[in-house]
């Protein structure tokens, strides 16, 4: 299994329909791509703010080995999405922080 972490960095005057309306499009991806396992969203409670620098806002997707999340990667419907997303970041791309591993 591999899990694919995505922290994010919103603008704090982003509205929370907005984000998760992204969110309701990433989580249809699971219908469209075999693999995907799982999906989730949640807040980053950390209270080290200096640390966490704005990335308040995670999701992650557990696909069922490397090459359900390749094709993930290269979806279109994906690729649609994300970019929907890092034009709403903090900083564009700089607002997005991508970790994938094995649990």
């Amino acid at each position: 299994m591999i899990r694919h972490l995505v922290a994010l960095r919103f603008p704090a005057c982003t509205p929370a329909a907005a984000k998760a309306a992204l969110m309701q499009d990433l989580s249809g991806l699971s219908d469209r791509i075999d693999g995907i396992l799982d999906f989730q969203v949640r807040a980053n409670l950390s209270p080290e703010d200096a640390m966490v620098r704005g990335f308040r806002d995670l999701f992650w997707f557990d696909f069922r080995d490397a090459a359900a999340r390749d094709a993930y990667l290269s979806d279109p419907g994906h690729r649609a999405i994300g970019a929907r997303l890092v034009a709403a970041l903090d900083g564009g791309a700089d607002g997005v922080l991508v970790c994938d591993f094995a649990p």
